[in-house]
């Protein structure tokens, strides 16, 4: 089957890899530039395409009238999407004959829409996983054709478990891809109404509110910890503090006010509304700071309240 496939990120090489094991003819892999301001910690589809002879695109925009006639001309039999950044239009998603298919990480009809690895974590979900699905015009709202769950564990982060998912999405597609060939494989109506939306998430989304239980305040840590911009605070100068890592503490009502530093011993603790956050790995005027030196940096600043 002669397909075009549009794929981003370890996801989208995840994809590719799956395809070409199960000799599908890739006729074409449209792409994005890598944006200069972001840490793209992830491998390259640009160069996986390159290193495989495949002709590789990265158009400012795909949905324009020439492209979609380049793709009309390639006459593609399928469309498969992995981690492509973008919605395709409906005049594209009607060219292939045996139908577009995106791959979508997590559970659908639940996460649709941008960032579901950063959200199920910021959310203190206990599992996910992966879904490939029929496009639609509107996101991640086609029908299912198969999906794999992940369980996630308490210390999981996104970048462990969007790893998790890419050897997931691996095990589905070599079950799927060969039903796909053959026109055996299932197609499932998706039911919208028990699921939910979220939108992508900027930077300042990772500020943390101290009067948060402090399980939240984790899974917010952990959310979007490195290779993702971080969770941070606010000194009283105004300076921002960056918390890589913590652990969290339930413990009773010390009647400090939400956001007080603590110490106890050589350990540095933040109040919440519920607990204590144990700063295990920060950084302060791009300086990152571990153990001991978290503590000689809030040893003589004890009481002091971040915002």
């Amino acid at each position: 089957m002669k397909v075009v496939v549009f794929a981003y990120h370890n996801m989208g090489i995840t994809g590719l890899e799956a395809l070409k094991k199960e000799q599908f003819d890739i006729k074409a892999v449209i792409s994005h530039h890598d944006n200069p301001e972001e840490n793209c910690w992830f491998g390259s589809v640009v160069e996986w395409a390159k290193e495989n002879g495949i002709s590789v695109y990265c158009p400012a925009n795909v949905n324009s009238p020439e492209w979609i006639e380049k793709i009309q001309n390639i006459a593609p039999d399928v469309i498969f999407s992995f981690y492509y950044r973008n919605l395709l239009s409906g005049n594209i998603l009607d060219i292939p004959p045996s139908g577009a298919y995106n791959l979508h990480g997590s559970l659908l009809p639940a996460y649709r829409g941008r960032c579901p690895v950063n959200w199920v974590l910021v959310n203190g979900e206990s599992s996910t996983g992966v879904t490939l699905h029929h496009m639609a015009e509107k996101a991640d709202a086609g029908d299912i054709v198969g999906q794999r769950e992940v369980p996630i564990e308490f210390e999981d982060t996104a970048f462990t478990l969007y790893g998790k998912l890419c050897g997931c999405a691996k095990e589905l597609l070599s079950e799927l891809l060969p039903l796909m060939k053959n026109a055996t494989a299932p197609r499932i109506a998706q039911d919208l109404s028990p699921g939910n939306y979220y939108g992508g998430r900027q930077p300042e989304d990772g500020r943390i509110d101290w009067n948060w239980p402090v399980l939240r305040i984790y899974n917010l840590i952990r959310a979007v910890t490195d290779p993702y911009p971080g969770a941070f605070t606010l000194l009283p100068n105004g300076e921002k503090l960056l918390i890589w890592w913590g652990r969290p503490e339930q413990r009773g009502d010390s009647g400090t006010a939400e956001g007080t530093v603590e110490a106890e011993g050589k350990n540095i603790y933040i109040r919440s509304s519920d607990g204590q956050l144990k700063l295990i790995d920060i950084e302060i005027a791009h300086n990152r700071l571990k153990g001991q030196k978290i503590f000689d940096y809030f040893k003589r600043k004890k009481g002091m309240v971040l915002k």
